[in-house]
């Protein structure tokens, strides 16, 4: 019998999707080399990808080079009849990757259902990690990451965005939220009023993407540098806790 050659890759059974199991699927969030190995062998492979728009995860797949597979929407609008449809094609020994459209699903974006209706079934739920907005900011921020609180998208209204600042003046951890770019300015204008001009916050903007920004220093300072700033694009901001100077 011959010796095994040194530059053979033994094969990966974490590669190959299994029946029954829905895999939790990690995309780029901007820079298309971000996407993993082992995310591109269970896109390529499994019988369904469900995803937030079809038109946007069929177009990511062809510029990763993956062989298109069946694409069923499951976003906000339909996923709780999603959520069960699916599971029932799961419980038919159907393969399953859901993805949103950039970045981990259910972190403020669909997937929680599908996930809670498979356990709910004693269905297995596989995570195939990868690129995260929120972890992408926390490492590279330069606030505490002994602890943060994730609020996703704080409510539209004035009154209950100034409820939350009050609720958590004075936490003890660095808090993180995702903001639109309609909002992101009045908000930031918000913290420096509710916690003080010199609250340490950061915004970061595009992240891993051409025009990636961060902002971080006392919030007065980021209001001024945001005001020069294009606000457009995707924006992550975190607030440290009030006793940390930078």
């Amino acid at each position: 019998m011959s010796a095994p050659d040194d530059n053979t890759i033994p094969q990966n059974a974490s590669l190959t999707p299994l029946p029954g199991h829905l895999h939790v699927v990690a995309t780029p969030i901007g820079n298309l080399a971000d996407i993993t190995e082992r995310a591109r062998a269970i896109l390529s492979k499994v019988d369904i990808i469900a995803c937030e728009d079809t038109r946007t995860t069929g177009s990511l797949l062809a510029r990763l080079g993956i062989p298109h597979n069946q694409l069923v929407a499951y976003h906000d609008h339909n996923e709780t009849e999603a959520a069960e449809r699916l599971a029932d094609q799961l419980a038919a020994g159907k393969s399953v990757a859901v993805v949103s459209d950039a970045g981990t699903p259910a972190l403020s974006d669909p997937g929680f259902r599908i996930v809670r209706a498979c356990r709910r079934r004693g269905l297995p739920v596989v995570p195939v990690p990868g690129a995260c907005a929120l972890a992408a900011v926390i490492s590279a921020a330069g606030l505490p990451t002994n602890g943060f609180l994730f609020a996703g998208f704080l409510p539209a209204k004035v009154s209950a965005r100034a409820a939350f600042l009050e609720k958590y003046r004075d936490f003890e951890y660095t808090i993180a939220l995702y903001e639109s770019c309609h909002r992101v300015g009045k908000f930031v204008d918000e913290i420096a009023a509710a916690l003080g001009p010199a609250r340490v916050i950061c915004v970061a903007k595009e992240v891993t993407k051409l025009h990636e920004t961060f902002l971080t220093g006392p919030a007065s300072d980021v209001q001024a540098r945001l005001a020069r700033t294009a606000l457009k694009g995707e924006f992550t901001l975190l607030i440290a806790p009030a006793d940390f100077v930078l």
